[in-house]
């Protein structure tokens, strides 16, 4: 355990429970610091349930391209808590390297002196304290959970704020309806900030609606103020500025398109100097780990059936399911191939949801634990789960184990295996494939 991950350790320790949805403490720390919050560089402050990640990393894909230094701000870490902290500098920026981020820490723990705060508003300010020290042309900050009460929602003046799409996700925290947890996400949404949002089922519009008009923010809506399709290889966007025929993302999946198009259409509107080669550029660079990612080297890619298609993603919700099964009957359309799951799964999600997106289209499930997750559910358990949605399943101990089996089998076609069901999940399985992020 290196000096960051002991650091991390003591932080649990400061707060009884680890998520508490509320500003105080974390503004009450920021003071201490000298309030970094109030010397960024312009920020652009990302909300919604799925798509943040791969929208913020088209985001800085395309800025950066632009020639812009960008400091991001993203969670949760699949391997390793420095993948949450990315330090702008020109051409490419980079993770905080060990000593950057102790010293932040440490700085944050001499501040706080055993005040109650959970980990993830402390490791927060840390991140606001480092971008505050480092020159950028811009901030992208992803919230962590919700929105109103997240502890990145201390930005009084943010460049724009963006919304990607709204879902059921944890409810414990966020609401039972869609109305309560896009009321959540709306609470980023401040005086005079354009407001971009993806589009909505009708209960989350109204609530991002209401507090635009409230904070008078303009909005501007995908389907309504701008447009993004594939077309012949290509991908055409339309917004009020005109038409752009650029190409289609690097990221897998139709859902891309949509998360480009947030993308662009907020860049487009807040970087005057952007330019279309700069924009077609981020799309066919950016990288975001664990979104369906094909994994074409390393240990688990060894273990695997020889000329196997192996993809990663991290999708645990009903709609990132959704979404997931679309991309994988869109591989199906353009090269037939035997699907198989290997799933992972926390107790706190619904993954009776996640699977059934997945009837009809999957040949089998093998269920696995997640290592070290004590609110991992049980394989058997995702195995029955998977058997009760119409999936052939069975349980194995490990993603090892689990491509040991099929490489024992004989394939008239190598099949397409996808590693789903958890972030977490994921990256154990990057770290065990020994392909972690930079």
């Amino acid at each position: 355990m290196n000096q960051s991950e002991e650091m991390l350790e003591r932080f649990l320790s400061l707060h009884p429970r680890k998520i508490d949805l509320s500003l105080g403490r974390t503004f009450d720390l920021l003071a201490k610091l000298g309030h970094p919050e109030q010397k960024l560089p312009p920020v652009l402050h990302v909300a919604g349930t799925n798509g943040k990640g791969s929208t913020v990393a088209l985001m800085r894909a395309m800025l950066e391209a632009a020639g812009k230094s960008v400091h991001v701000y993203t969670s949760p870490h699949l391997v390793r808590f420095h993948e949450r902290i990315r330090l702008g500098q020109k051409g490419r920026g980079r993770l905080v390297t060990e000593d950057e981020l102790v010293d932040a820490f440490a700085r944050c723990e001499k501040a706080n002196d055993g005040a109650s705060v959970t980990m993830f508003e402390i490791t927060t300010c840390a991140a606001l304290l480092l971008f505050s020290e480092h020159p950028a042309d811009y901030l992208l900050l992803e919230t962590g959970l919700g929105g109103r009460y997240d502890s990145t929602n201390v930005i009084d003046y943010p460049l724009a704020t963006i919304i990607t799409p709204i879902s059921m996700d944890h409810p414990e925290f966020l609401g039972t309806t869609i109305a309560e947890i896009a009321s959540a996400k709306a609470g980023i949404i401040k005086p005079g900030a354009p407001v971009f949002s993806a589009a909505q089922a009708e209960d989350a519009l109204r609530e991002l609606e209401r507090d635009a008009r409230r904070a008078r923010a303009p909005m501007i809506l995908a389907e309504r103020d701008f447009t993004a399709r594939e077309e012949n290889g290509h991908l055409i966007f339309e917004d009020a500025q005109g038409l752009l025929d650029l190409p289609l993302p690097r990221l897998s999946g139709r859902h891309q398109i949509d998360n480009a198009a947030l993308a662009i259409a907020c860049l487009r509107q807040c970087v005057p100097d952007l330019t279309s080669a700069a924009i077609a550029q981020g799309l066919s660079h950016a990288e975001w780990p664990a979104r369906l990612q094909s994994l074409t080297r390393g240990a688990l890619m060894d273990l695997a059936p020889k000329g196997a298609e192996l993809w990663l993603d991290g999708a645990h919700n009903e709609a990132g399911g959704r979404v997931l099964a679309e991309a994988m009957a869109q591989f199906e359309e353009r090269q037939s191939r035997p699907l198989i799951l290997l799933c992972g799964s926390l107790s706190t999600k619904d993954t009776a949801a996640f699977l059934s997106h997945f009837s009809g289209l999957a040949q089998e499930l093998i269920a696995l634990p997640i290592p070290g997750e004590h609110v991992a559910r049980s394989a058997e358990e995702i195995a029955a789960l998977a058997k009760a949605a119409q999936i052939s399943a069975r349980s194995t101990e490990s993603v090892e184990a689990a491509l040991q089996v099929l490489s024992t089998r004989s394939w008239p076609m190598a099949p397409r295996i996808l590693i789903c069901g958890s972030l977490y999940l994921a990256g154990a399985v990057l770290a065990a494939n020994g392909t972690p992020p930079d």
